[in-house]
């Protein structure tokens, strides 16, 4: 294992052990998870994988086989790039740490403080495909530190404190989301995550017996408007739940009544996550009732939901939705948090290369760099390797 032997090149020993942590891609439920709604993503075969032994003196030293050079950090403050998602997990569980101490006095046994750390990460998510690498660095590390110090954190605490670093340390207001795929997925099943109580569901998503595949069309690129706008999006939608009276746009039961009291862009956002939250409920019915096929309309319905009353799609997204559902495909719409990033299409297996051709052709058409396109199946969360 590669990472193994560049943590013996780094550190001239053996790791106290190696995790790894999914990628995720959502199968619908976007940009519902920080208005407490639901969402319904599932974990995918790549991810990252760390290799962690732990340091009594606090200090943390990183390296990627992706990135540059190594980085060693006396002080998380001094962490910049991608090792603020790692200090981030660092800090958040360090300052839990008082909790743990009497948890431990209670007799809870919640183990001991976290100190620093010999790092090395491999990823193989693709890069520039939304499929939330960060997510899954922050939980992988998250996993590490959990078993090598002892903590008894359970799976979604892992995540929560994954998602307090990419919150308060990297300043990405992300919900819940990517964080619970990454931590909580299982082979074969989506994950049906209600984001106020925290509970889940894990829903049996066999695709192949059916006859589909799920795809992946990675388009590469990601707009730089994206950075603020999404910050923007949840705040549109918190000022939509005061003026509405609501903790949530969740909590929202009367739409008409609603809408009939917003405008702008309160009243398109309002509109996305209240019908968003409705078609995630219904492609959990259609998953129950073996109705796989018949999601792909919920699918085409979030897209065009993402596009006009979200606004965070892009021409590269929305060429790629049209030409696979021309192509074929039985639904399809962006996923993740838009700009950019990758889109889904639902696909029967005879249809898979007429929907390849479609999309590359668009692409081609425009003079764009001809998209990835993979298949996705549902795979393990977070784990030990060795």
């Amino acid at each position: 294992m590669r990472v193994v032997e560049a943590f013996r090149d780094s550190y001239g020993t053996e790791p106290a052990g190696v995790w790894h942590a999914p990628g995720r891609v959502n199968l619908i439920g976007e940009h519902t998870d920080y208005n407490d709604g639901f969402v319904l993503p599932f974990a995918l075969p790549w991810g990252v994988t760390a290799a962690v032994s732990p340091r009594e003196d606090g200090v943390l030293r990183l390296r990627s086989l992706q990135a540059g050079e190594p980085v060693t950090l006396a002080t998380l403050d001094e962490a910049e790039g991608w090792a603020r998602y790692v200090a981030g997990v660092f800090r958040a569980l360090r300052q839990a740490g008082p909790e743990r101490d009497r948890g431990q006095e209670q007799g809870q046994g919640r183990g001991r403080s976290v100190g620093g750390a010999d790092v090395v990460i491999d990823g193989d998510v693709p890069r520039g495909a939304g499929l939330s690498s960060s997510a899954a660095l922050e939980v992988v590390v998250g996993t590490a530190l959990n078993e090598l110090y002892g903590l008894g954190l359970t799976r979604m605490e892992i995540a929560l404190a994954a998602q307090r670093a990419e919150n308060d340390f990297v300043g990405m207001p992300c919900g819940i989301m990517d964080q619970a795929a990454s931590a909580l997925g299982e082979e074969g099943k989506a994950l049906f995550m209600d984001c106020r109580s925290l509970g889940t569901r894990n829903i049996p998503f066999d695709l192949a017996s059916h006859g589909l595949q799920l795809l992946i069309i990675n388009t590469g690129v990601h707009h730089e408007l994206a950075d603020g706008q999404y910050a923007r999006r949840r705040k549109d939608c918190e000022n939509a739940a005061r003026h509405l009276g609501v903790d949530a746009l969740r909590d929202v039961t009367d739409l008409a009544g609603a809408l009939a009291r917003l405008s702008g862009d309160e009243r398109r956002r309002t509109q996305h996550v209240v019908t968003e939250n409705h078609r995630v409920e219904a492609v959990i019915g259609m998953l129950r009732a073996g109705a796989v096929r018949e999601i792909g309309s919920l699918l085409n319905a979030s897209h065009l939901s993402l596009r006009d009353q979200f606004e965070v799609s892009c021409a590269e997204l929305d060429v790629a939705v049209e030409s696979a559902v021309r192509g074929g495909a039985r639904g399809a719409r962006m996923t993740g948090g838009g700009f950019g990033g990758s889109a889904i299409a639902l696909v029967a297996d005879d249809r898979v290369e007429s929907v390849r051709e479609s999309v590359t052709g668009a692409y081609a058409e425009r003079g764009w760099a001809a998209p990835e396109i993979y298949p996705a199946t549902p795979a393990a969360g977070a784990r030990r390797l060795l």
